[in-house]
Protein backbone atom coordinates (compact mmCIF):
# COMPACT_ATOMS: atom_id res chain seq x y z
CA UNK A 1 0.00 0.00 0.00
CA UNK A 2 3.24 2.09 1.12
CA UNK A 3 4.67 2.12 -2.01
CA UNK A 4 1.93 3.41 -4.25
CA UNK A 5 1.62 6.23 -2.51
CA UNK A 6 3.49 9.63 -4.18
CA UNK A 7 6.83 10.47 -1.86
CA UNK A 8 5.00 13.90 -1.50
CA UNK A 9 2.59 11.92 0.70
CA UNK A 10 4.89 10.63 2.56
CA UNK A 11 6.75 13.58 4.42
CA UNK A 12 6.79 14.10 7.39
CA UNK A 13 6.29 18.03 6.95
CA UNK A 14 5.45 20.22 3.63
CA UNK A 15 7.94 21.84 1.69
CA UNK A 16 9.32 24.86 3.21
CA UNK A 17 8.48 27.40 0.28
CA UNK A 18 8.65 30.61 2.61
CA UNK A 19 11.57 32.62 3.92
CA UNK A 20 9.80 32.21 7.08
CA UNK A 21 9.74 28.40 6.89
CA UNK A 22 13.34 27.43 7.05
CA UNK A 23 13.82 29.13 10.60
CA UNK A 24 10.76 27.95 11.94
CA UNK A 25 11.95 24.50 11.01
CA UNK A 26 15.34 24.91 12.38
CA UNK A 27 13.66 26.49 16.09
CA UNK A 28 11.45 23.17 16.01
CA UNK A 29 14.09 20.27 15.54
CA UNK A 30 16.46 22.12 17.92
CA UNK A 31 13.52 21.45 20.44
CA UNK A 32 12.81 18.54 19.61
CA UNK A 33 16.67 17.63 19.29
CA UNK A 34 16.65 19.14 23.39
CA UNK A 35 14.00 17.19 24.31
CA UNK A 36 15.04 14.15 23.41
CA UNK A 37 18.17 14.71 24.62
CA UNK A 38 16.49 15.70 27.92
CA UNK A 39 14.32 12.80 27.75
CA UNK A 40 17.09 9.93 27.34
CA UNK A 41 19.53 11.55 29.52
CA UNK A 42 16.61 11.40 32.65
CA UNK A 43 15.67 8.31 31.88
CA UNK A 44 19.09 6.15 31.88
CA UNK A 45 19.66 8.24 35.05
CA UNK A 46 16.46 6.88 36.41
CA UNK A 47 17.34 3.16 35.28
CA UNK A 48 21.35 3.58 36.25
CA UNK A 49 20.06 4.75 39.80
CA UNK A 50 17.27 2.11 40.41
CA UNK A 51 20.22 -0.75 39.52
CA UNK A 52 22.89 1.14 41.36
CA UNK A 53 20.70 1.46 44.48
CA UNK A 54 18.59 -1.63 44.25
CA UNK A 55 17.36 -3.26 47.35
CA UNK A 56 19.04 -6.18 46.93
CA UNK A 57 22.06 -4.99 46.42
CA UNK A 58 22.08 -2.33 49.32
CA UNK A 59 19.82 -3.89 52.06
CA UNK A 60 21.00 -1.27 54.59
CA UNK A 61 20.33 2.18 53.18
CA UNK A 62 23.17 4.52 53.84
CA UNK A 63 22.57 8.10 53.73
CA UNK A 64 24.18 10.58 50.84
CA UNK A 65 25.00 13.60 51.34
CA UNK A 66 23.79 16.00 48.68
CA UNK A 67 26.63 17.65 45.58
CA UNK A 68 25.95 21.57 45.39
CA UNK A 69 27.79 21.45 42.33
CA UNK A 70 25.68 18.82 40.78
CA UNK A 71 22.76 20.66 41.61
CA UNK A 72 24.13 23.76 40.27
CA UNK A 73 24.92 21.73 36.79
CA UNK A 74 21.51 20.11 36.38
CA UNK A 75 19.28 23.19 37.08
CA UNK A 76 21.61 25.90 35.03
CA UNK A 77 22.55 23.92 32.62
CA UNK A 78 18.67 23.48 31.28
CA UNK A 79 17.74 27.45 32.31
CA UNK A 80 20.51 28.50 29.70
CA UNK A 81 19.17 26.21 27.01
CA UNK A 82 15.66 27.62 27.87
CA UNK A 83 17.02 31.00 26.87
CA UNK A 84 18.08 30.22 24.17
CA UNK A 85 15.01 28.66 22.53
CA UNK A 86 12.73 31.91 24.49
CA UNK A 87 15.39 34.24 22.53
CA UNK A 88 15.14 32.30 19.18
CA UNK A 89 11.69 32.09 19.67
CA UNK A 90 11.14 35.49 20.21
CA UNK A 91 13.23 36.91 17.59
CA UNK A 92 10.94 34.71 15.08
CA UNK A 93 7.80 35.69 16.80
CA UNK A 94 8.40 39.88 16.48
CA UNK A 95 9.67 39.33 13.02
CA UNK A 96 6.70 37.58 12.03
CA UNK A 97 4.40 40.66 13.58
CA UNK A 98 6.50 43.28 11.90
CA UNK A 99 6.05 42.73 7.88
CA UNK A 100 7.84 45.36 5.23
CA UNK A 101 6.52 48.75 4.75
CA UNK A 102 7.11 47.85 1.17
CA UNK A 103 4.83 44.57 1.45
CA UNK A 104 2.02 44.05 -1.03
CA UNK A 105 -1.43 43.80 0.56
CA UNK A 106 -3.93 41.77 0.40
CA UNK A 107 -6.87 41.35 2.00
CA UNK A 108 -9.18 37.99 3.20
CA UNK A 109 -12.34 37.76 4.43
CA UNK A 110 -13.53 34.34 5.72
CA UNK A 111 -17.00 33.48 5.57
CA UNK A 112 -18.71 29.74 6.44
CA UNK A 113 -17.29 28.41 4.41
CA UNK A 114 -15.40 30.26 2.35
CA UNK A 115 -12.00 32.21 2.08
CA UNK A 116 -12.91 35.67 -0.29
CA UNK A 117 -9.73 37.45 -1.45
CA UNK A 118 -9.71 41.16 -2.47
CA UNK A 119 -6.17 42.50 -4.43
CA UNK A 120 -6.03 46.65 -4.38
CA UNK A 121 -6.86 46.33 -8.13
CA UNK A 122 -9.47 45.36 -7.96
CA UNK A 123 -9.68 41.62 -8.74
CA UNK A 124 -11.40 39.19 -6.62
CA UNK A 125 -11.12 35.02 -6.05
CA UNK A 126 -12.81 32.48 -3.59
CA UNK A 127 -10.27 30.40 -1.78
CA UNK A 128 -7.71 31.37 -4.59
CA UNK A 129 -4.62 33.65 -3.64
CA UNK A 130 -1.89 34.66 -6.13
CA UNK A 131 1.43 35.81 -5.13
CA UNK A 132 4.57 36.51 -7.00
CA UNK A 133 7.66 35.00 -5.64
CA UNK A 134 10.20 36.66 -3.70
CA UNK A 135 7.87 39.54 -2.72
CA UNK A 136 6.59 40.03 0.76
CA UNK A 137 2.78 40.17 0.92
CA UNK A 138 0.92 41.10 3.85
CA UNK A 139 -2.49 39.70 4.26
CA UNK A 140 -4.94 41.90 6.05
CA UNK A 141 -7.72 39.56 7.32
CA UNK A 142 -11.26 39.99 8.59
CA UNK A 143 -14.22 37.60 9.67
CA UNK A 144 -17.95 37.90 8.49
CA UNK A 145 -19.41 35.81 10.96
CA UNK A 146 -17.14 33.50 13.54
CA UNK A 147 -13.66 32.73 14.34
CA UNK A 148 -11.82 31.05 11.36
CA UNK A 149 -7.84 30.15 11.03
CA UNK A 150 -6.16 31.51 8.09
CA UNK A 151 -3.16 28.57 7.39
CA UNK A 152 -0.56 28.33 4.42
CA UNK A 153 1.52 24.79 5.81
CA UNK A 154 3.95 25.53 3.02
CA UNK A 155 4.63 28.71 4.40
CA UNK A 156 4.63 27.91 8.07
CA UNK A 157 1.94 30.66 8.83
CA UNK A 158 -0.94 30.48 10.52
CA UNK A 159 -3.44 33.10 12.48
CA UNK A 160 -6.62 33.35 14.07
CA UNK A 161 -9.15 35.70 12.22
CA UNK A 162 -11.77 36.70 14.66
CA UNK A 163 -15.05 38.93 13.79
CA UNK A 164 -14.80 42.13 14.88
CA UNK A 165 -11.17 43.17 14.20
CA UNK A 166 -8.51 43.14 11.71
CA UNK A 167 -5.79 40.43 11.47
CA UNK A 168 -2.91 39.89 9.64
CA UNK A 169 0.20 38.37 8.49
CA UNK A 170 2.85 38.20 5.93
CA UNK A 171 4.85 35.85 3.67
CA UNK A 172 7.72 35.90 1.52
CA UNK A 173 7.10 33.00 -1.11
CA UNK A 174 10.71 31.77 -2.70
CA UNK A 175 9.15 28.84 -4.47
CA UNK A 176 7.12 28.89 -7.08
CA UNK A 177 4.47 26.44 -7.44
CA UNK A 178 1.07 25.48 -5.96
CA UNK A 179 0.40 24.94 -2.08
CA UNK A 180 -2.80 24.40 0.28
CA UNK A 181 -4.65 26.88 2.30
CA UNK A 182 -6.53 25.82 4.87
CA UNK A 183 -9.22 27.17 7.95
CA UNK A 184 -7.83 25.21 10.92
CA UNK A 185 -10.39 26.36 13.46
CA UNK A 186 -13.42 24.19 13.74
CA UNK A 187 -16.26 26.76 12.46
CA UNK A 188 -18.88 24.87 11.54
CA UNK A 189 -20.58 21.84 9.47
CA UNK A 190 -18.61 21.99 6.60
CA UNK A 191 -15.31 23.22 8.25
CA UNK A 192 -13.37 20.07 6.22
CA UNK A 193 -14.18 22.14 3.08
CA UNK A 194 -13.25 25.45 4.05
CA UNK A 195 -9.88 25.71 2.10
CA UNK A 196 -8.23 26.28 -1.28
CA UNK A 197 -4.68 26.79 -2.79
CA UNK A 198 -2.24 29.36 -3.41
CA UNK A 199 -0.51 30.00 -6.75
CA UNK A 200 3.13 31.45 -6.36
CA UNK A 201 4.25 32.86 -9.91
CA UNK A 202 7.62 34.29 -10.77
CA UNK A 203 7.38 38.04 -11.87
CA UNK A 204 6.71 37.55 -15.27
CA UNK A 205 3.53 35.38 -14.82
CA UNK A 206 2.28 36.96 -11.94
CA UNK A 207 2.27 40.43 -14.25
CA UNK A 208 0.46 38.24 -17.35
CA UNK A 209 -2.06 37.03 -14.77
CA UNK A 210 -2.62 40.44 -12.76
CA UNK A 211 -2.96 42.65 -16.26
CA UNK A 212 -6.48 41.95 -16.40
CA UNK A 213 -7.52 43.83 -12.76
CA UNK A 214 -10.33 43.99 -11.70
CA UNK A 215 -13.82 44.46 -13.83
CA UNK A 216 -14.99 46.96 -11.33
CA UNK A 217 -11.75 49.34 -10.53
CA UNK A 218 -9.12 49.18 -7.74
CA UNK A 219 -10.54 48.57 -4.72
CA UNK A 220 -10.20 52.35 -3.99
CA UNK A 221 -12.28 52.84 -6.67
CA UNK A 222 -14.85 50.43 -5.52
CA UNK A 223 -14.69 52.50 -2.41
CA UNK A 224 -15.16 55.74 -3.76
CA UNK A 225 -18.45 54.58 -5.66
CA UNK A 226 -19.83 53.08 -2.28
CA UNK A 227 -18.62 56.09 -0.80
CA UNK A 228 -20.88 58.09 -3.02
CA UNK A 229 -23.78 55.53 -3.06
CA UNK A 230 -24.34 55.25 1.07
CA UNK A 231 -24.38 59.69 1.12
CA UNK A 232 -21.15 59.64 3.31
CA UNK A 233 -19.88 62.26 0.21
CA UNK A 234 -22.52 64.97 1.91
CA UNK A 235 -21.35 65.25 5.33
CA UNK A 236 -17.37 64.26 4.64
CA UNK A 237 -16.98 67.09 2.42
CA UNK A 238 -13.37 67.49 0.73
CA UNK A 239 -12.74 70.92 0.22
CA UNK A 240 -13.94 72.14 3.50
CA UNK A 241 -15.01 71.12 6.87
CA UNK A 242 -18.95 69.19 6.64
CA UNK A 243 -21.27 68.24 9.51
CA UNK A 244 -18.24 64.75 9.98
CA UNK A 245 -15.30 65.11 9.82
CA UNK A 246 -12.69 65.44 6.92
CA UNK A 247 -11.36 62.48 5.66
CA UNK A 248 -8.24 63.72 3.14
CA UNK A 249 -4.96 63.51 4.78
CA UNK A 250 -6.81 62.04 7.68
CA UNK A 251 -4.92 57.55 7.79
CA UNK A 252 -2.81 56.45 9.92
CA UNK A 253 -2.70 60.17 11.60
CA UNK A 254 -3.36 60.66 15.18
CA UNK A 255 -6.85 61.96 15.88
CA UNK A 256 -8.36 63.74 19.24
CA UNK A 257 -11.11 62.54 20.85
CA UNK A 258 -13.84 64.60 22.59
CA UNK A 259 -13.35 62.32 25.57
CA UNK A 260 -9.42 63.72 25.49
CA UNK A 261 -7.97 61.03 24.49
CA UNK A 262 -5.53 60.40 21.35
CA UNK A 263 -5.79 57.56 18.67
CA UNK A 264 -3.93 56.94 15.57
CA UNK A 265 -6.64 56.38 12.09
CA UNK A 266 -5.77 53.17 11.10
CA UNK A 267 -7.47 50.62 9.29
CA UNK A 268 -9.03 49.01 12.84
CA UNK A 269 -9.80 52.78 14.04
CA UNK A 270 -11.69 53.45 10.50
CA UNK A 271 -13.64 50.25 10.52
CA UNK A 272 -15.10 50.74 14.10
CA UNK A 273 -15.98 54.10 13.08
CA UNK A 274 -17.55 53.24 9.87
CA UNK A 275 -20.03 50.74 11.86
CA UNK A 276 -20.18 51.73 15.17
CA UNK A 277 -19.61 55.58 14.71
CA UNK A 278 -20.57 57.05 18.14
CA UNK A 279 -17.49 54.18 19.84
CA UNK A 280 -15.19 57.10 19.74
CA UNK A 281 -16.67 61.20 19.07
CA UNK A 282 -13.99 63.42 16.99
CA UNK A 283 -13.27 66.12 19.19
CA UNK A 284 -15.51 69.51 17.86
CA UNK A 285 -18.70 67.32 16.74
CA UNK A 286 -21.44 65.58 18.15
CA UNK A 287 -22.87 61.96 18.24
CA UNK A 288 -25.47 60.43 16.86
CA UNK A 289 -24.98 62.41 13.26
CA UNK A 290 -23.54 59.29 11.00
CA UNK A 291 -25.74 56.52 10.46
CA UNK A 292 -24.37 52.99 11.96
CA UNK A 293 -23.77 50.92 9.17
CA UNK A 294 -23.48 47.32 10.76
CA UNK A 295 -25.25 44.91 9.40
CA UNK A 296 -25.92 47.32 6.39
CA UNK A 297 -22.43 46.71 4.53
CA UNK A 298 -20.33 43.63 4.41
CA UNK A 299 -16.71 43.29 5.09
CA UNK A 300 -15.53 43.32 1.77
CA UNK A 301 -17.03 46.58 1.94
CA UNK A 302 -15.63 47.86 4.54
CA UNK A 303 -12.24 46.99 3.10
CA UNK A 304 -13.45 48.93 -0.02
CA UNK A 305 -14.22 51.87 2.15
CA UNK A 306 -10.57 51.99 3.94
CA UNK A 307 -9.06 51.46 0.82
CA UNK A 308 -10.67 54.37 -0.75
CA UNK A 309 -9.93 56.87 2.09
CA UNK A 310 -6.43 55.29 2.40
CA UNK A 311 -6.34 56.81 -0.87
CA UNK A 312 -6.99 60.50 0.06
CA UNK A 313 -3.65 60.28 2.21
CA UNK A 314 -0.31 60.68 1.01
CA UNK A 315 1.52 57.39 0.23
CA UNK A 316 4.01 57.85 3.10
CA UNK A 317 5.00 54.47 5.04
CA UNK A 318 3.05 53.56 7.92
CA UNK A 319 6.52 53.24 9.73
CA UNK A 320 6.69 56.98 9.21
CA UNK A 321 3.31 58.45 10.32
CA UNK A 322 1.82 58.73 13.79
CA UNK A 323 3.99 58.70 16.48
CA UNK A 324 5.93 61.35 15.65
CA UNK A 325 2.96 63.68 14.47
CA UNK A 326 0.79 66.18 16.35
CA UNK A 327 -2.39 65.19 16.69
CA UNK A 328 -5.17 65.87 13.99
CA UNK A 329 -7.75 68.34 15.93
CA UNK A 330 -10.44 68.51 13.19
CA UNK A 331 -12.25 72.05 13.66
CA UNK A 332 -16.27 71.48 14.69
CA UNK A 333 -19.12 72.93 12.34
CA UNK A 334 -19.20 76.48 11.47
CA UNK A 335 -22.32 76.67 13.68
CA UNK A 336 -20.66 75.40 17.12
CA UNK A 337 -17.89 77.86 15.90
CA UNK A 338 -19.96 81.00 16.06
CA UNK A 339 -22.29 79.30 19.01
CA UNK A 340 -18.61 78.82 21.10
CA UNK A 341 -17.89 82.70 20.14
CA UNK A 342 -20.53 84.10 21.80
CA UNK A 343 -20.47 82.33 24.97
CA UNK A 344 -17.00 83.23 25.06
CA UNK A 345 -17.97 87.18 24.72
Amino acid sequence: MLANLPMAQLQLFPTAASAQASQIDYLYWFITTISIIMTGVIFLGVVILAWKYRRTANPKPTQIEGSTKLELTWSIAPFLVMLVMFAWGAQIFFAAQTPPTDAMEVFVTGKQWMWKIQYPDGGREINELHVPVGRPVKLTMASEDVIHSFSIPAFRVRHDVVPGHYDSLWFTATKPGRYHLFCTEYCGTLHASMGGWVDVMDEKAYANWSSGGGTQGTLAEQGEKLFAQNGCSTCHLMDQQGRCPVLKGLYNKPVQLLDGRTVIADDAYIRESILDPNAKIVAGFEPNIMPNFKGQITEENVIQLIAYIKSLSPQTPASQQGSQQRPVVIAPRAANAASTAQTQH
